[in-house]
């Protein structure tokens, strides 16, 4: 293996004082300076990234995208339309065969993941436009334009957006102390996303509803959809927040390791999104299915197989800590639950 050291440090005894000729530390009035410098930066990124977050969440309520979700029934269903992908983030944060990560973390991570989502919002209609016409060759070929929105603008910008919001501060807590915390903290960001993502679809349809007499039915028909799309999301960002969760550990390999998470969660995140708007359909034309039955046949199979590979993956980690783990006396979860 290459030694990455500098020369002079390379073949020092320890001897020799080599500040700032091979090696560096905070001394002088500067160096503290400079500390302090860039992590102000750094800070100030962070929370102008969160402040813009906020402000178009905020813009989505004034605007009357998010108006409705403070109805008592809408409010309803929007939860309602979230049980499922709870369901599978809640089963993947007590798997964790290393500690259970705290609540404190997962609720920032969550709240991360809603603020974050409007990013998506914004950028996937600008750039979509653009993929769409140059996929299809301007309209040419309509196909090779979805697919074009749904695997170089949705799912990149999606699963790039839900890990950021592992990022900006799970990533950071010195509690995110194991590679498997990475697909918790990724699940729970998924979460986040499908929640405020949920919340939009349900609005929207539900602000169209011609009569009050109609919210109960359309809302529940829009709620089971939306059920059945959020454990997608939990799933897609597990997977790359595995991966960063592997980089925050291999640091000489981080950016290709984290980009390796972020390839996989959009080729499974675009392929599921073209299924569902191209095959899917297709499947209930031309069969006695009808669309719901087709769409919720395609999701149950679609997410088993990805969600069985995803506990598959994380078994493999929970196997070798335990593996690791004999002989240095109890882990710290006595009775870990079993993936297999």
């Amino acid at each position: 293996m290459t030694d990455r050291r500098d020369p002079v440090e390379a073949k020092s005894d320890g001897s020799v004082d080599l500040y700032e000729i091979s090696d560096w530390e905070v001394r002088s009035g500067l160096d503290r300076f400079a500390v302090w410098l860039y992590g102000g930066l750094v800070s100030t990124l962070r929370w102008t990234v969160v402040g813009a977050a906020v402000l178009i969440v905020l813009a989505e309520f004034a605007l009357g995208g998010l108006g409705l979700v403070t109805d008592p029934v809408v409010g309803t269903f929007v939860v309602l339309s979230v049980v499922p992908a709870l369901g599978l983030a809640a089963y993947l944060w007590y798997a964790d065969v290393t500690t259970q990560e705290p609540l404190g973390l997962l609720i920032a991570t969550f709240v991360l993941g809603v603020l974050l989502a409007s990013f998506a919002g914004v950028l996937n209609p600008i750039l979509g436009g653009y993929a769409s016409a140059i996929g299809s060759g301007f309209g040419l070929v309509p196909v090779f334009g979805t697919l074009a929105f749904f695997f170089f603008v949705v799912g990149p910008i999606e699963e790039t957006v839900k890990i950021l919001a592992v990022r900006l501060h799970a990533y950071r807590d010195d509690r995110f102390d194991a590679v498997i915390d990475g697909a918790v903290y990724g699940a729970v960001a998924g979460l986040g996303f499908a929640t405020i993502e949920n919340a939009l679809y349900i609005t929207q349809t539900l602000g169209t509803a011609p009569e009050a007499a109609n919210l109960i039915g359309e809302g529940s028909g829009i709620a089971t959809v939306r059920a059945l799309a959020g454990p997608g999301h939990v799933i897609y960002s597990a997977f790359a927040g595995y991966y960063l969760g592997l980089a925050k550990f291999n640091r000489d390999r981080a950016g290709p390791i984290v980009l390796k998470g972020l390839i996989i969660a959009t080729l499974i995140h675009g392929t599921y999104n073209t299924t569902v708007t191209i095959l899917v359909p297709a499947v209930a034309s031309t069969t006695a299915l009808s669309g719901f039955v087709a769409f919720f046949g395609f999701v149950i199979l679609y997410d088993g197989l990805f969600g069985l590979l995803l506990i598959r993956k994380l078994s493999k980690y929970n196997s070798a800590f335990r593996t690791v783990s004999q002989g240095d006396g109890p882990a710290s979860r006595s009775e870990p639950p079993e993936f297999e």
